[in-house]
């Protein structure tokens, strides 16, 4: 699903990755782990074209995007789902519009929204939350919403980026259990998060970068405490 083949990503030669190489398989739940400025975000970003390598090769759902071009672009994203810390939703939309949203801006057909959108809500579990504003949601609704809309194109890719990092531990383990089940379904789920907890819990694989580099790759949820 991703492979890095000695990739190198620099910022005024400080920073970023060096030399990575490493294999997602589809259908992984993978996390990315390692302290503040380690090249986590770097590693997401050049997964979602925001940032190209320096050198080595970059494959995403089998594909070679390492010099993709800008009109490819927009094509590779709507494979990627983004999940993010602060939920990045629509104030002025409801629930339903803002994950209807989502597929709007692809021009998915009104049939398939108007089929789509619920089913997706009642799988996280938001049906009876369609007509409210986010700023009617608790924490961890705003969370399901956002997580909604990133699954609402059946991407084969989510993209997790510290999605506890705002949510008490008793709603933080709930949107697990829903990443969780996205994930069966076949989705890959590459998470960042600082939260130790969830990641022994859990007992996925856990990917550790440190200033740069790619430091351990474990099979269980087990790592440092220094992240």
């Amino acid at each position: 699903m991703i492979r890095f083949e000695g990739v190198t990503k620099t910022y005024n030669n400080i920073g970023g990755l060096r030399d990575v190489d490493i294999h997602i398989a589809k259908g992984d739940f993978v996390f990315l782990v390692g302290p503040s400025g380690a090249g986590k975000t770097t590693f997401i970003k050049l997964i979602t074209k925001e940032l190209n390598p320096e050198s080595g090769k970059i494959f995403v759902d089998g594909k070679d995007i390492t010099h993709l071009s800008n009109r490819k672009i927009p094509q590779l994203r709507r494979s990627i789902g983004i999940v993010f810390q602060d939920f990045s939703l629509l104030p002025d939309k409801t629930v339903y519009e803002n994950v209807a949203f989502a597929m709007e801006i692809l021009r998915v057909a009104p049939r398939t929204i108007r089929r789509q959108v619920p089913a997706v809500l009642s799988l996280v579990g938001l049906s009876d939350k369609a007509n409210k504003r986010p700023s009617e949601l608790s924490a961890g609704e705003q969370q399901r919403v956002a997580i909604a809309r990133a699954f609402v194109n059946t991407p084969s890719l989510i993209v997790a980026d510290e999605p506890t990092g705002n949510l008490d531990p008793d709603t933080a383990w709930e949107i697990m259990e829903l990443l969780s089940l996205i994930n069966r379904r076949g989705t890959t789920i590459l998470m960042v998060t600082h939260a130790k907890d969830i990641v022994d819990k859990m007992g996925k694989r856990v990917v550790t970068i440190e200033a740069g580099s790619v430091v351990r790759d474990e099979g269980e949820g087990v790592y440092g405490a220094n992240v």
